[in-house]
């Protein structure tokens, strides 16, 4: 039975959405909503316009009342000077409320950047015939989603409808008053009501939001947990496949053996353990500064660099301390350290006199011997 309980655990979706869970729900449009966000966004925006450009927007309003019941004795008669008349009311008061439409159309826009992001899937326009099917849709009514959304709903309503009942109640003589009052004036007063009105149900839309953002957020990483499968498996994929790693390790690897095998012809020496260990050295004086390790190896490595450098006759020099240490703090391509300069100028100083001697003859140079290696450079060598 263990066994079928761990099954069923990697099956369950327990686990945090990775970041790459996220993002992929980002490119397919899925992002955190909040209509309550929305809702209050664009009803606070809206009250700060009107609050703002309302003494401008009611005298543009005046000016239009004006014009459309003042018109000549001529205009009465004629339809096209009624209709020019009335593309003029329509452009006064369009204009009027071009400032209110924008500002709303921008805290419309804004809201779901806020939460979300700014966010551009192409995948989400796409046709899906599952949001067609009704079953679908009729899941989705009476799943725990929907059921949030009817009590916001609700809540809404309720909250909206007492605010605006709590105003109207404790205004009601201001209300009645404002029937006797001049045009001018009892337009100001109820503006003033009326934003009155709008700023307390906007405070009351942002209680809202405060606890519907929170929700949204903890019901969106819900739906987009992750099985701790599906964790291994995008682990898998973002790190790469074991073993396709160690195929790679080895290729690269291989090519980098090779390349090193191709240097050691250009080689002017290779020091030799005389088995163990091979190193090629190359010095040009007037490109280095030091003489550069171009290829090392142990093993069957080391016995490969030897018989290249015995195919395209590269000197070789056995200095076991000497090959160790080159062998251990030297990397392919770097020059070598200075506390083997000694020792190594003694082999160039060597591989030199073989050359002179090879091509003008004489004597054979004696190959040095005791080089000097500081015993703190040579590691040794157990099969030694």
């Amino acid at each position: 039975m263990e066994p079928a309980v761990a099954e069923d655990s990697d099956l369950e979706k327990t686990e945090a959405p990775s970041s790459r869970r996220l993002e992929q729900a980002r490119e397919e449009g899925q992002v955190p909503q909040s209509r309550e966000l929305s809702t209050f966004f664009v009803t606070i925006t809206g009250v700060l316009t009107l609050w703002l450009l309302g003494g401008w927007m009611a005298e543009r309003m005046l000016a239009v009342v004006r014009t459309g019941f003042a018109f000549e004795r001529e205009t009465a008669f004629d339809v096209t000077l009624m209709l020019d008349v009335l593309r003029g009311q329509l452009g006064g008061a369009m204009l009027m409320l071009m400032p209110l439409f924008l500002t709303l159309l921008v805290a419309a826009v804004a809201a779901p950047v806020v939460l979300g992001g700014l966010v551009f899937a192409p995948k989400a326009l796409g046709f899906n015939f599952g949001r067609m099917n009704p079953l679908q849709g009729i899941a989705r009514m009476f799943s725990v989603h929907g059921l949030a959304e009817m009590v916001k709903a609700i809540l809404k309503s309720l909250l909206i409808g007492g605010v605006a009942s709590m105003v109207l109640w404790s205004n009601k003589e201001h209300l009645f008053d404002l029937m006797v009052e001049p045009l001018e004036t009892g337009m100001a007063d109820f503006s003033a009501t009326v934003i009155f009105a709008a700023v307390l149900i906007a405070a009351s839309l942002g209680l809202l939001a405060l606890m519907d953002v929170p929700f949204q957020l903890w019901q969106y990483h819900k739906k987009l947990r992750m099985t701790k499968e599906e964790v291994k498996r995008e682990g898998k994929e973002q790190e790469g496949d074991p073993q396709v790693k160690g195929r790679i390790r080895a290729m690269q690897r291989e090519m980098a053996r090779r390349r090193m095998m191709a240097e050691v012809p250009k080689a002017d020496v290779v020091v030799t353990n005389p088995t163990h260990f091979s190193v090629a050295l190359k010095y040009d004086a007037e490109r280095m500064g030091a003489p550069v390790v171009i290829a090392k190896g142990r093993g069957e490595i080391a016995l490969k660099i030897r018989e290249l450098a015995v195919e395209n006759k590269v000197p070789l020099l056995e200095a076991p301390p000497l090959a160790r240490a080159l062998y251990r703090h030297c990397e392919i391509e770097q020059s070598i350290p200075a506390a083997l300069y000694t020792a190594v100028a003694e082999v160039m100083a060597y591989v030199y006199q073989l050359d002179n001697w090879m091509k003008q003859g004489g004597q054979p140079p004696h190959a040095p011997a005791h080089l000097p290696v500081p015993a703190g450079m040579d590691p040794g060598s157990p099969d030694e």
